[in-house]
């Protein structure tokens, strides 16, 4: 099977709410107001609850209790309301998902992690819409649960990584692929916007292309939550391309900056995306 296959088997298992739909749609119609989109997402009591709680969190930082939808709509933004359903579909398939082949733990920790740290980096070189890069750290890597869920031996072989082997170096040997290929497969097939998607595409060549900032944020949040995963595996220093930190203008301190924003609101997020297994 190669990414594609993958990505359009687990189709069926991870398909997109009704919700994500209604919303994209509502923001395709340039006379869709707050309320409306208010209306789809007060039908589902669990996302009301994740919204409220997200926009009070140290994410957005704003003053004062934000207590009703159409106002965390205000506060978060449309764009970030539909990013966060998609969010909340991968949260879904990591709380019923139950495997040995791969240590979920590490795979939820490390995808929020590095979702994190790709949103304070991206504020750091500049970038504006930082919430579709949220979103990409955090599903990026979505393709190693559906290895998993459909080929646990092959996946399992892509487990045994190391410093001088890297986890997508691995994927290529095994599958041919890595599984941010798949991932961005099947966002593709869920017709997620292509900012979003791109970065995921090619994050991992982005010391030997000519890219856009988006893929070099994401190639740098990647290796910072490897290295907080696997602190006995690997180090900052070996981790870390320089030249593309010059191209972004990000410094060491920024990095440090970045992982320790990471570490501290890891544990936040999986708590409002209630991925309650985590801690089990």
């Amino acid at each position: 099977m190669n990414a594609l296959e993958y990505a359009m088997q687990a189709n069926g298992s991870f398909a997109l709410p009704d919700a994500c739909f209604k919303v994209k749609a509502l923001m395709e119609d340039a006379d869709s107001t707050i309320e409306d989109f208010a209306n789809v997402i007060s039908i589902d009591p669990s996302m009301t609850s994740r919204l409220l709680k997200l926009a009070n969190s140290a994410v957005y930082s704003f003053p004062g209790e934000i207590s009703t939808i159409s106002r965390a709509i205000t506060i978060i933004g449309t764009q970030a309301i539909y990013n966060m359903m998609l969010v909340d579909v991968a949260a879904i398939a990591f709380k019923h998902f139950t495997n040995e082949s791969i240590d979920v733990k590490r795979f939820w920790h490390m995808s929020v992690f590095c979702a994190l740290a790709t949103k304070n980096l991206a504020i750091t070189a500049g970038i504006r819409d930082i919430e579709r890069l949220f979103v990409a750290g955090l599903l990026q890597n979505f393709g190693e649960l559906i290895v998993a869920k459909i080929s646990p031996e092959l996946a399992k072989k892509c487990e045994a990584y190391h410093a001088d082997l890297l986890p997508w170096q691995l994927q290529k040997q095994v599958l041919g692929f890595t599984y941010t290929e798949v991932s961005a497969e099947l966002l593709k097939i869920w017709q997620i916007p292509e900012k979003i998607i791109l970065p995921i595409r090619h994050y991992n060549n982005a010391n030997n292309i000519q890219i856009n900032k988006d893929v070099k944020v994401l190639y740098l949040a990647s290796r910072l939550a490897l290295v907080e995963c696997h602190p006995d595996m690997f180090s900052y220093d070996e981790s870390m391309d320089s030249a593309l930190c010059q191209s972004l203008n990000v410094s060491t301190n920024d990095l440090e900056d970045a992982a320790d924003f990471a570490t501290i609101e890891t544990e936040n997020i999986l708590s409002i995306m209630n991925a309650k297994f985590y801690s089990s």
